[in-house]
């Protein structure tokens, strides 16, 4: 892989965007197949079914509840029913004794970190977030369905919002939505698990009284990240053909945004009048000190989580990577 170096991090020499792979002998791709064939009418048949039609059925046919246990049905299909949740700080086997604070809930937002497929599906089978796209140099986002946010760790990094996407605001999202959970992927493309990229400035559009809560996933076997987009093959591969995966799951205590802006004031008696946010337009360039260490300190959370540490590797050297990478491979 020395032909990829200049994508490793100049100060730690991590490469977060080359593909985990796990070594097979031949008598384990033989059984593994085996589990592939079988496993496989079963996940696709599922899923179509799922996010065609039952995914669209409104709540009083299909309880939150229900939405679940369907959500966790597929995840048992690959093998995925072994996960180790763990609270930063809190000593394992003492969940039960936390208050309910300690958990993303309503009006929270997750800075999740972002490396494959499943990290969507685990979260809407617990939180049933809502999910968003963030983008680089803008504190607006794109809401998305739970579908579009598991195509999105297989697809290329988008460097700026679609022309006909619909923006808006974690701000807007979490006053338009109260009793949910929005969930954010703010290094806005996926990697090995191996790093934490920098952050897209979307998370500083969080309401002051809206908890931020950075949560890792880390997977063993770790080949079904997916670094690289349009591995589908690949992925589907990894993910049916081992007879089981573990997900583990660390959740960092909430963070308050400080620096936002209040979206009401109240002038003496008389009724509240609205203030108009600051330009949602603004890069990393404009961002103020205070605003900087929150992404810090989110970012330092998520690395703290995964065992691993902050890169400086950007959006725009994974489109990069993912460039060399296919010419590589031709």
């Amino acid at each position: 892989m020395e032909k990829y170096s200049q994508f490793r991090d100049k100060g730690s020499g991590i490469s977060p965007f080359i593909p985990s792979t796990t070594p097979a002998s031949a008598f384990s791709t033989l059984w593994r197949s085996a589990l592939f064939l079988c496993r496989l009418p079963f996940f696709l048949s599922y899923s179509v079914v799922f996010f065609l039609v039952l995914d669209y059925l409104p709540s009083f046919v299909i309880p939150q509840v229900g939405r679940k246990l369907l959500l966790w049905t597929l995840l048992a299909i690959p093998g995925i029913w072994w996960v180790d949740l763990q609270l930063d700080g809190v000593k394992r086997g003492s969940l039960s004794q936390q208050p309910s604070s300690r958990f993303p809930n309503a009006r929270a937002v997750i800075a999740a970190q972002f490396t494959s497929p499943i990290d969507a599906l685990y979260l809407a089978a617990i939180f049933d977030p809502i999910f968003t796209v963030s983008y680089p140099g803008t504190r607006k986002v794109q809401r998305v369905s739970l579908l579009r946010a598991i195509l999105l760790a297989l697809s290329p990094p988008a460097l700026a919002p679609p022309p006909n996407a619909t923006l808006t605001t974690l701000r807007a999202l979490v006053e338009q939505n109260p009793h949910r959970v929005v969930a954010v992927f703010p290094e806005m493309t996926t990697t090995n698990g191996k790093g934490i990229l920098p952050f897209s400035p979307s998370l500083l559009a969080t309401p002051a009284d809206a908890q931020i809560f950075p949560v890792s996933m880390r997977y063993t076997p770790p080949d079904i990240t997916t670094p690289v987009p349009g591995a589908y093959l690949g992925f589907l591969w990894n993910l049916l053909s081992r007879p089981k995966h573990l997900i583990r799951v660390r959740i960092a205590e909430g963070v308050a945004n400080g620096n936002a802006v209040a979206a009401v004031v109240t002038n003496g008696d008389g009724p509240a009048s609205h203030v108009p946010e600051r330009a949602e337009d603004d890069d990393a360039a404009n961002l103020t000190p205070e605003e900087v260490a929150l992404l810090d300190r989110v970012a330092e959370a998520l690395a703290r989580l995964a065992r691993n540490k902050r890169v400086g590797l950007t959006l725009r050297d994974k489109a990069a990577f993912v460039e060399a990478w296919s010419k590589g491979r031709k």
